[in-house]
């Protein structure tokens, strides 16, 4: 009669590995597992915001590309104005005196049928004013 043998063939199923050497790749797996479900996720809520973004409606920014202090009374506002053509809005302004006080705020339409809109508008002020400040851009 012959013995069985509980041991397997050697070489046939693989290397076998102590239990600490299976611990600690069973241990990086589930953190690269981990580290594959957070990145996922992340990549799903950055698609999800920009297609929000665009689905959401047009938008108009401005820019204040720059201003002059042309009298105690007026500020010339070099502004550019980025909206879909076809969108329709206004740009609010304000400037400010050197203490810090607002002495004057306006807002400024622009229905042109372009995208981009680079015009210099005047802000009139109660006092000299020192700055001018784009406050926002909104679409009707």
């Amino acid at each position: 009669m012959t013995a069985v043998s509980d041991k397997l063939p050697e070489g046939r199923y693989g290397h076998s590995r102590p239990a600490d050497e299976r611990s600690a790749d069973e241990r990086a797996d589930r953190k690269l597992k981990i580290v594959g479900a957070v990145l996922g996720a992340v990549l799903l809520v950055i698609v999800g915001w920009f297609g929000y973004d665009y689905v959401s409606g047009t938008k108009v920014s401005g820019e204040v590309i720059k201003f002059d202090v042309v009298s105690d009374s007026a500020v010339e506002v070099h502004l550019e104005v980025r909206k879909d053509a076809d969108a329709n809005g206004y740009c609010t302004l304000r400037s400010q005196a050197e203490d810090g006080a607002e002495v004057g705020r306006a807002d400024f339409r622009f229905d042109q049928d372009t995208g981009r809109i680079d015009k210099v508008v005047t802000l009139r002020t109660k006092a000299r004013g020192t700055s001018a400040e784009l406050l926002g851009c909104h679409n009707d």
